[in-house]
C-alpha cells in the first residue's frame, strides 16, 4: 500500500457537487492498494499513520501524532498512486490492485484507523471522480509504502 499522507488545517471531497467528507485539523490521506498487498500492509500503515509525529508541539517540534491532537483523517482512494512512468508518455496501473481487492482494503484500512483511536474518519466513493480540496498546513506532505516494510527496512508491526 501506498499514501501520500498531507497535514491539512480543511480538506474536503465532493463527488457530483455533493460533499462526501470534510475535515478540519489533521490529516488528508490518499491512499493506493498493491496486487500483493492485504491486511499486514493495512494494519502496518494505519497504525503507522496514526502515530506518525508529524504535528508541533508546543516548542514547534514534530512531536505530536494524529492521536495526540486528536484530529481527524480524510482517505480518499487512489490508484494512480502505482502509477509507472519509467516507460513511455502513458503510466502503467499495472501493479495497483483490481477494484474488487483494493476496495475491501481501503475500507479496512479507514477502520483500522477508527480501531487505532482516530475517532473521526471520512472518505470519499471509491471508483468516482472525486474533487479533492485541501488546505496543506506547513506544508506537510510524507509519502509512505509498505514496500519498504517488506524489505525488512521497517519492522511490519
Amino acid at each position: 500500500m501506498r499514501a501520500l499522507v498531507q497535514r491539512v488545517s480543511q480538506s474536503q471531497v465532493t463527488v457530483a457537487g455533493d460533499v462526501l467528507g470534510s475535515i478540519r485539523g489533521g490529516l488528508l490521506i490518499l491512499l493506493g492498494v498493491g496486487r500483493d498487498d492485504g491486511d499486514e500492509q493495512a494494519r502496518w500503515l494505519a497504525t503507522k499513520i496514526a502515530n506518525l509525529r508529524i504535528f508541533e508541539d508546543e516548542n514547534g517540534r514534530f512531536d505530536r501524532s494524529l492521536l495526540d491532537c486528536q484530529g481527524a483523517a480524510l482517505v480518499i482512494s487512489q490508484f494512480t498512486l502505482y502509477g509507472d512512468t519509467r516507460r513511455g508518455r502513458r503510466p502503467s496501473f499495472s501493479r495497483a490492485a483490481e477494484p474488487a481487492i483494493a476496495e475491501p482494503l481501503v475500507n479496512r484500512f479507514c477502520n483500522l484507523l477508527r480501531e487505532a483511536g482516530v475517532e473521526e474518519v471520512e472518505t470519499g466513493r471509491f471508483g468516482a471522480h472525486m474533487m479533492v480540496s485541501l488546505i496543506n498546513d506547513g506544508p506537510v506532505t510524507i509519502w509512505l509504502d509498505t514496500d519498504v516494510s517488506r524489505r525488512g527496512n521497517v519492522r511490519a508491526g
